[in-house]
């Protein structure tokens, strides 16, 4: 009960603050750069996170630290928001430039094959992480996570970006990470 009690807090709290960054954003108008990871583990499924701050299953990844290479900063992310311990070399896939939340992210998409991780018990920031085949995505994926999956080559898309793949886990049903 107090678990259940302090991580209604903490989304909440991490809402907010998410809000006020957007804010934030909508007037200093920053560059960001980051990236992000299409995680494949040795059976050839993506990984994906449920973050307690975003609607929806996301790639994991994020912004970069100071002096920090794209590559570096996978990596990191990886290990950090789904607990990698083994992987391939990152392949870099795509180089973006999008508008998002009143910000311009300048975004590396790289291929992680053959991750292998181990979900820390509980995180602040990742309430799920799951595995999924490439046929078989949620429909409840990001509008941005679909569309750099598609881009990457990994799956069909239809010109709205909408993947033709059918299914996938409601929120509910993910395990790992935060549970």
């Amino acid at each position: 009960m107090i678990h259940s009690l302090y991580r209604m807090t903490i989304r909440a709290l991490l809402a907010v603050f998410q809000y006020a960054r957007r804010r934030y954003w909508a007037i200093a108008k920053p560059n960001i750069l980051g990236a992000h990871a299409i995680a494949l583990t040795p059976s050839g499924k993506i990984v994906l996170i449920w973050m307690s701050y975003a609607r929806g299953w996301h790639l994991p990844g994020g912004g970069r630290k100071h002096g920090e290479s794209a590559e570096q900063n996978v990596l990191r992310e990886l290990r950090e928001e789904i607990g990698m311990t083994a992987h391939d070399d990152p392949e870099l896939v795509l180089e973006l430039e999008e508008f998002h939340d009143s910000r311009r992210d300048r975004a590396s998409i790289y291929i992680v094959r053959n991750v292998v991780y181990q979900p820390k018990r509980w995180s602040i920031e990742i309430e799920h992480v799951i595995e999924r085949a490439l046929d078989d995505l949620p429909p409840n994926l990001s509008t941005r996570a679909r569309r750099w999956i598609g881009q990457a080559g990994l799956v069909a898309t239809n010109p709205s970006g909408i993947s033709n793949m059918a299914g996938g886990p409601t929120r509910e049903s993910g395990s790992g990470g935060g549970t």
